[in-house]
């Protein structure tokens, strides 16, 4: 944790000059006289507020992908029904040329009436009706195929005019990400070398103290779990990232989120779980933190934006933010909201 702050603030010129669209000067404090409490505490919420414009996005981003799906799926059934169409319409159009063909003022029944051969007739009468379902059942297909290409047409213009609505939100939540970013950047950049220590030191001491606090109060086990197969799979993956950069929206393989390494962790281990922290905490069963194993994942802030990996002995890996790698950090390191474990579902069956 010593020495974060600094190497980050070392990175703000780049990040700033890079990737993040330039914002008014005013969206940051100046740091002024402003205690190392202080400096802290806005440092802190502006981290929060950039991780939130993160999982905004990765929502987005997650909708996106399934809508480019359906539109996809949705284009296919498309092409097929007009080729059946088209078929039906040929079918059709020969039975027009055939009846055409075949008109006669004469019935059928007359027909029967005026035969020498009556047994004859009522064959003929036969193979009669039969064309005359046959042409019954042309005709319903074609009114199939025509009601169905409409319907799909239809689904398909609404399919796509939500995959751009959500292409368009996405863009707005990148800026958003960026924004915030730039923030933080700022405030770094302002500070001196010797505030950024001071920081380094003070945000140090605040999570041993958590740390402590939250090992005292009994509500850690002191039972040394083993993890589930897939459990014990989803951690190897997640500390075979070690060292590798943080990224806001990135999945791997070179850079990860916070939601981004837990996702794919779990999916490598064959259990795929939602892609942000906020639906893992919504949609993953929940367990006391006195039942916590290996695999298992830690939710934080009141919002659910961020989230790690349960290590053993009251350490996670995780993907920590801006600027940092993927690293073994105390449980403590941001305020807990709860744990959930992906595997409980597959377990109880």
């Amino acid at each position: 944790m010593s020495g974060r702050l600094l190497r980050l603030a070392c990175t703000a010129a780049i990040a700033a000059g890079t990737a993040l669209a330039p914002v008014p000067a005013t969206a940051v404090p100046e740091p002024g006289e402003r205690t190392v409490t202080e400096l802290l505490t806005d440092l802190q919420r502006l981290y929060r507020e950039a991780e939130r414009a993160t999982e905004t996005y990765n929502a987005t981003e997650e909708k996106l992908k399934k809508q480019k799906a359906e539109v996809l799926r949705l284009d296919t059934a498309l092409a097929r029904a007009r080729l059946s169409l088209h078929d039906s319409r040929g079918a059709a159009g020969r039975l027009a040329r055939q009846q055409y063909q075949n008109s006669t003022d004469i019935s059928p029944y007359v027909r029967l009436l005026l035969a020498r051969d009556p047994q004859h007739a009522l064959d003929q009468g036969h193979v009669i009706g039969q064309l005359a379902k046959e042409r019954a059942e042309t005709v319903g297909r074609l009114t199939g195929s025509e009601k169905k290409a409409g319907d799909l047409a239809r689904e398909a213009r609404k399919a796509l005019d939500a995959q751009l609505t959500l292409a368009a939100r996405q863009k707005k939540d990148r800026d958003g990400v960026r924004k915030k970013l730039h923030d933080v950047e700022e405030l770094l950049a302002s500070l001196s070398e010797e505030q950024l220590r001071d920081l380094a030191r003070f945000e140090e001491d605040e999570i041993t103290e958590a740390q402590d606090d939250l090992i005292a109060s009994g509500a850690l086990s002191d039972e040394d779990r083993k993890p589930s197969d897939q459990g014990d799979r989803a951690l190897r993956y997640a500390m075979d990232q070690l060292g590798k950069p943080y990224k806001w929206g990135a999945e791997g393989p070179k850079e990860y989120d916070c939601s981004g390494l837990t996702s794919e962790a779990w999916g490598h281990a064959g259990t795929p779980i939602p892609r942000t922290s906020e639906e893992q905490w919504a949609r993953l069963p929940r367990i006391p933190l006195k039942e916590l194993r290996p695999g298992d994942l830690v939710v934080y802030f009141p919002d659910a934006t961020h989230v790690g990996m349960y290590l053993g002995k009251g350490k996670i890996v995780q993907a920590p933010r801006t600027g940092e790698k993927v690293k073994v950090s105390p449980i403590a390191s941001n305020p807990i909201l709860g744990a959930v474990r992906p595997d409980q579902e597959r377990e109880a069956r």
